[in-house]
């Protein structure tokens, strides 16, 4: 097996090469408007349905900047620990832009509204004890999203979609300190997660609200850094991960059959496992930047900035904190309880209800309920192929059902027959234990009762246990509790036994 400390290195044939990796991430903002217009941003409108004026770049239409699209930016930045820009400035960007009305992107480029911060990622989620590393995040700013072509619906045209012209992204610039595709992945997933904590963007990477161009360059190890390529729009953590290798791999190939790497645009396509190249990027690409006549720069001031920090949750890293010092969890069950904003969210509200019915501190019914959702339902929500938001059975059931254990009225064995009937039915656990007389019982003459029955049928194994073969209790034990159908107290078993055994 591999050391997972080990640097990542791809073996060529004259030797070793490190790869250097940096990602640009595209977020785009939660908000019901656009940058600069007050069109809508839902996801999945018909074609051509949420443009503005604006976006469509009619004479005279001039933009004004969505207050609630700055101040998500604002709290990201926060979230990330990163330095706040109180003066920033929004910049033309010029080229031609097929799916741009404007023939310009209006981003930011000299005076970003977010500085350097850094994000610490475990290389290993599954693993509290993996290694650590901190990458560091160069800038954020915000731009205007562009719109989008539609070849496939024309045999000789393209077509023009502009719901997406003018939504508000954040462009978040990561240094290039990943030197893996696990890195990579680690930053991507982390960001994510924070990102949904936050709610300044959905991370639905699937929809187009959340893709990573990754630029991807490689070196002997210690060299200086070799030329760059930019993967453009890839839009999940595996396949960015894939992207990273498949073009690593493909430049050693270039580099060592004496060829050089060209700067340039590419393309990643999931079916082959491969980039292709998209354009050619120059370094000296003159883009005329300069800034946007039609607004003014934004000056930040401290009550707006200290209205977006008080508004920041508990974040993922503070949140598992607390999970492991507060309320005992291990290490990995605080690791994933909090790896996404949604789970974190359904645990709590478990943990509440558990808390109130069993009339507990959240301390102490943790563990039970961290377990419960871990390996039950969790377990449920993948073999349904649902996740945690879709599942059905809700918090408050989960804490009905595992108070039903906690007082005895079932047993952890009827607890999982009984969740498997939530799970098609949809029916609260106490109507189930009710319905289908599955209430634990702890009568001891009828526990008594069965135990004689099966000492009666196993005078041989009772004779091999009292001659010392101790392991033959859970045998005695499994026997009396399928006598009674699993309703039996199983504390109550395991003392009756004893006493009957001798």
């Amino acid at each position: 097996m591999a050391d997972a400390t080990a640097p990542y290195r791809i073996h060529g044939d004259t030797g070793e090469w490190e790869v250097v990796i940096g990602l640009e991430v595209h977020a785009q903002v939660t908000s019901h408007a656009k940058l600069f217009s007050g069109a809508s941003t839902e996801f999945g409108a018909e074609p051509n349905t949420q443009v503005s004026l604006v976006d469509a770049a009619m004479p005279g239409m001039l933009p004004v900047p969505n207050r609630e699209c700055i101040r998500q930016a604002v709290r990201t930045g926060m979230a990330l620990g990163a330095a706040i820009n109180k003066y920033s400035r929004f910049d033309r960007k010029n080229y031609f832009y097929a799916d741009l009305p404007q023939g310009y992107q209006i981003s930011q480029l000299y005076h970003p509204i977010v500085g350097e911060g850094a994000i610490d990622v475990q290389l290993d989620e599954k693993d509290p004890e993996s290694p650590t590393k901190t990458i560091g995040i160069e800038r954020i700013h915000v731009e205007q999203d562009a719109g989008k072509l539609m070849h496939d619906q024309h045999p000789t045209r393209s077509y023009v979609d502009l719901n997406r012209s003018g939504v508000a992204l954040m462009e978040i610039v990561s240094r290039p300190d990943m030197r893996s595709p696990v890195e990579a992945g680690a930053y991507l997933s982390k960001l994510r997660s924070i990102l949904r904590y936050v709610g300044s963007c959905d991370g639905n990477m699937d929809q187009g609200s959340m893709r990573a161009d990754v630029n991807v360059s490689v070196r002997k190890p210690g060299a200086e850094f070799g030329t760059r390529t930019e993967t453009k729009n890839v839009n999940s953590v595996r396949f960015v991960m894939q992207a990273i290798e498949s073009e690593a791999r493909r430049q050693v190939e270039v580099l060592e059959s004496g060829g050089k790497i060209v700067q340039e645009t590419r393309l990643f396509d999931p079916d082959k496992g491969e980039t292709r190249s998209m354009r050619s990027k120059e370094d000296a690409h003159d883009y005329r930047y300069f800034p946007d006549p039609d607004l003014l720069p934004l000056e930040l001031d401290d009550a707006f900035l200290e209205e977006c920090r008080a508004s920041l949750p508990e974040l993922p890293d503070a949140k598992r904190r607390r999970y492991e010092s507060e309320m005992g969890l291990s290490a990995y069950n605080a690791a994933v309880l909090t790896a996404d904003a949604d789970t974190a969210r359904w645990f709590e509200a478990l943990l509440a209800e558990s808390a109130r019915i069993q009339k507990k501190g959240e301390p102490e019914v943790a563990r039970a309920a961290s377990n419960w959702l871990i390996s039950d339902l969790f377990g449920a929500l993948n073999r349904l192929g649902k996740s945690i938001d879709e599942s059905p059975v809700s918090p408050e059931q989960g804490a009905e059902l595992l108070g039903l254990i906690a007082d005895g009225t079932i047993s952890n064995t009827l607890g999982k027959q009984v969740f498997e009937i939530m799970l098609e039915t949809g029916d609260a656990p106490g109507k189930i234990v009710e319905d289908r007389g599955m209430k634990q019982t702890s009568d001891t003459g009828a526990i008594e009762a069965e135990i004689a029955k099966v000492l009666d049928a196993n005078p041989d194994k009772v004779a091999d246990y009292r001659g010392g073969k101790d392991k033959l209790f859970g045998f005695f034990v499994g026997q009396t509790m399928k006598a009674m159908s699993g309703k039996a107290n199983p504390a109550v078993v395991n003392e009756l036994l004893k006493k009957a055994l001798g």
